[in-house]
């Protein structure tokens, strides 16, 4: 009995045990990749444990239950980047380098043998599809510096074991800006499948990261947070390639891709666009850009910058000729839909794929001939579609129109007396545009909560 009875006792106390390191676990990983706080500096209460988990499933296409499920657990158990996922780098000094040339140096207890020729690879990826240049620098200065760590190593984010944080860098700036960091303890394998980490891989990711590159929701893409083995040839995807082009403009000679975006160099500024009465027929966010469609023309501005690429539709999608009404940007598919009168076409990587498709393959009813805006609410997996003075509710996951649906937009948007011409989700808020001015509109509390000129959103 006695025996017994401590058996069970050791068994309960194991599993406490067990429990605690995982709750451990739990709480570091959304503090670091999710921005959790249980309270702010101000000593006021922050978003729940379960919101920010909620957002780790989302981000990673997982049923949004706010909690730990084995699916859940499994995908924080994955060795991955340590660049937080949802939030800017900690040490953010602008996320773009102002020159093409760019030097970087490296130091490192490893072979030689094992790093040079890597580190260059991986370098010379990203320039093969890039204006970018790289030229390796044997002073003490350099634009990118590598190093390679473990444990604590100096900069506040140390690595934790291989199934922990493989590798981070910073955001490009002076100073520790642009800086990539890997993890030494781990077993190298140098361009080989075979047990450990491929050192080219976790290099390419990072200095992806050093350029101005944010992790990205596609698991084809270089920029997934999580470590996947992938066949190291052509090893980036057309949305790494768009993103980076995005940034830094496209190769001035010939490469075996070209984006669909790129077509010829963009013609000189249109002055009317910081016009106090300009309006959008569709925004939407594509990657790590911001599309804004007017009539045949387009605007591309990227996220947090003030240059703005701009020309005819036509000339960044020659396959499309007439405006577009709606757009919006599903980055589960890494796919954007936009729509103009009764059809869409799907923009998937770097084409429009197909022909173009009756949007009546959404679920809309016959009458339904135009949709005014959409956005995808990708925390909800779900797309809004509003036309004339109804909305409806699209769910992605299972390609159907929601029941009870349409609805009036005046019942469930307070404060929206005025047509919407366009709409985008970004940063937890739903932004309408209505006419000349955008909206911030806060869903859960359904509540206007800042009013602005539409052009602002190109640096007006």
């Amino acid at each position: 009995m006695g025996l017994s009875l401590g058996i069970a006792c050791a068994v309960t106390v194991m599993l406490v045990f067990a429990l605690v390191i995982t709750f451990s676990l739990f709480q570091k990983y959304l503090r670091r990749f999710y921005g959790f706080q249980e309270v702010d500096p101000a000593g006021r209460r922050k978003r729940s444990l379960s919101s920010k988990l909620k957002d780790m499933q989302s981000f990673f296409g997982l049923n949004q239950t706010g909690n730990l499920d084995s699916y859940t657990l499994a995908v924080m158990q994955t060795p991955r980047c340590g660049v937080p996922d949802v939030h800017d780098y900690v040490h953010s000094q602008g996320n773009r380098w102002t020159k093409n040339v760019l030097t970087y140096r490296y130091t490192s207890d490893l072979p030689a043998s094992t790093v040079d020729s890597l580190i260059a690879s991986a370098l010379d990826m990203w320039a093969k599809v890039s204006p970018l240049r790289f030229i390796r620098s044997f002073s003490q200065q350099a634009d990118i510096m590598v190093e390679f760590g473990s444990n604590e190593h100096g900069d506040s984010f140390p690595f934790d074991g291989p199934k922990g944080t493989l590798a981070h860098a910073f955001d490009p700036g002076e100073g520790i800006g642009g800086d990539g960091t890997s993890h030494q303890m781990l077993p190298v394998t140098c361009l080989s499948p075979t047990p450990g980490f491929n050192l080219y891989l976790v290099a390419a990711h990072e200095f992806g990261h050093a350029l101005g590159l944010r992790h990205s929701q596609n698991p084809e893409s270089l920029m997934y947070p999580t470590y996947r083995a992938r066949k190291t040839h052509n090893l980036l995807s057309s949305e790494d390639i768009m993103n980076i082009n995005v940034i830094y403009g496209m190769l001035s000679w010939s490469y075996p891709f070209k984006p669909w975006y790129a077509g010829s160099y963009f013609p000189m500024a249109v002055k009317e666009k910081c016009s106090p009465g300009l309006s959008f027929d569709s925004v939407t966010t594509l990657g790590e850009a911001i599309f804004f469609f007017k009539g045949g023309y387009l605007w591309i501005k990227h996220n947090n910058k003030n240059d703005v690429k701009e020309g005819p539709i036509y000339n960044f999608m020659p396959k499309i000729s007439s405006k577009i009404d709606a757009a919006y940007w599903l980055p589960q598919r890494s796919a954007a839909y936009l729509i103009s009168g009764s059809s869409y076409w799907t923009v998937k990587g770097s084409q429009v794929k197909g022909r173009d498709k009756n949007i009546s393959s959404f679920g809309f009813p016959a009458w339904v001939q135009q949709v005014d805006a959409a956005a995808h609410i990708h925390r909800t997996v779900h797309t809004l579609f509003f036309t004339q003075h109804l909305y409806w509710k699209y769910n992605e996951h299972r390609k159907a129109m929601e029941d009870s649906y349409p609805r009036n937009i005046s019942d469930d948007f307070p404060g929206i007396n005025k047509p919407i011409s366009a709409a985008v989700y970004k940063h937890g808020f739903l932004h309408l545009f209505l006419g000349a001015e955008v909206c911030k509109y806060d869903i859960k509390r359904k509540k206007v909560v800042g009013v602005n000129k539409a052009n602002s959103w190109l640096g007006c």
